[in-house]
């Protein structure tokens, strides 16, 4: 008897476990270039509306600033149905995300 009480809470729990619906998006694009030196960039879309691209680049080649500046965006939906846009700066003042949803600092 306990087997089953223990095998219908199992059971009782799967059922009542939300599923998941980005677990079958599937990939609409990927487009990548990077051959290891210089410039890269990146792009991908899903079927369920996520997608980012990124481009970087190493600035002030040969000085003690040398570092690389990365620009890039992504975009999701919420649990709202709103489509969120984050435009971004990656560099040596750190990452510096901008969106319509997101706070400014004072």
């Amino acid at each position: 008897m306990k087997l089953f009480i223990v095998a219908a809470l199992f059971v009782a729990a799967a059922l009542a476990a939300p599923a998941n619906p980005d677990a079958d998006a599937q990939i609409l694009r990927y487009d990548n270039d990077n051959i290891g030196v210089g410039p890269f960039g990146y792009a991908f879309e899903t079927s369920n509306g996520i997608s980012q691209s990124e481009q970087g680049d190493l600035k002030n080649v040969g000085t003690d600033d040398e570092g690389i500046e990365v620009r890039g965006q992504y975009s999701y939906v919420g649990d709202d149905g709103v489509t969120y846009t984050v435009t971004y700066i990656a560099n040596e003042k750190g990452f510096q995300p901008e969106g319509a949803h997101i706070a400014k600092a004072q």
